[in-house]
């Protein structure tokens, strides 16, 4: 006979797995949708390299088969960028349910606007810091040295940028979500803000490339996102004060 506790911990179990299902499905659609113009997603990609190489220089593939591979790899990370929104509305759906009901009205919000941070951060990743940094890149090479990027290792390194910049413009996210629960108050972390200035170079020296442009441009940004994260915080704390007065 079936424990009566163990029904609705099967039925968490199975809505988990069912949501779990329709997430990857809505990867599995994009991906569909996207692999035919694969090959033109990742020159759109490339572009930014391929503007600053040298006349006559060109990307190279190493590997017989990364001509293919590599595209097809970029298609699959992209339509999981591009299902982030159904797959947080999935997580949403999951959660709230057993959230409080203003606990729902703070989690929501952050749920969108984590995902429109992120899209934020890997865009000023591709239009701001990708001309910089390959500019610079390339200017530093020694004369007669010719530039020739794997195309298998150029896609790893502006993967890699994209999700440093994304992570790094979840700063207010952070901080409201520190503050939220109590684990620190706006005014400490505004007095940690020299300590906070040092790690976000540090941060930025980290995950970008070893060019003084790419880690000023990923610090300044989360310097800022800092700011506005403390800003949030005050407004939040303030609104649930004047609520608990009422």
């Amino acid at each position: 006979m079936n424990n009566p506790t163990q029904q609705p911990f099967l039925s968490h179990l199975y809505e988990l797995r069912d949501r779990l299902l329709k997430a990857l499905g809505s990867v599995l659609v994009i991906f569909l949708g996207l692999v035919y113009f694969s090959q033109e997603i990742y020159h759109f990609i490339a572009a930014p390299l391929i503007a600053e190489m040298p006349d006559g220089a060109s990307m190279i593939a190493t590997d017989v088969a990364s001509p293919f591979f590599v595209p097809i790899k970029l298609t699959i990370v992209l339509s999981a960028a591009l299902a982030v929104p159904f797959i947080l509305h999935q997580v949403w759906a999951f959660i709230a349910p057993g959230l409080y009901k203003h606990e729902r009205k703070l989690a929501l919000p952050l749920v969108v606007m984590s995902s429109l941070l992120f899209y934020a951060g890997a865009a000023f990743a591709f239009f701001v810091v990708f001309p910089l940094a390959f500019g610079f890149l390339t200017a530093i090479a020694p004369e007669g040295v010719t530039i020739a990027t794997d195309i298998g290792s150029y896609l790893d390194f502006v993967l890699k940028l994209f999700f440093a910049f994304g992570l790094a413009f979840e700063v207010p996210i952070l901080i409201i979500v520190l503050c939220w629960v109590g684990i620190t108050t706006p005014e400490s972390l505004s007095k940690k803000r020299p300590y906070i200035i040092v790690a976000a170079f540090i941060f930025g020296m980290l995950l970008t490339p070893p060019d003084i442009f790419s880690q000023t441009l990923l610090a300044i940004p989360m310097l800022l996102l800092f700011e506005v994260g403390l800003l949030i915080a005050r407004l939040y704390r303030r609104k649930d004060d004047e609520q608990e007065e009422e």
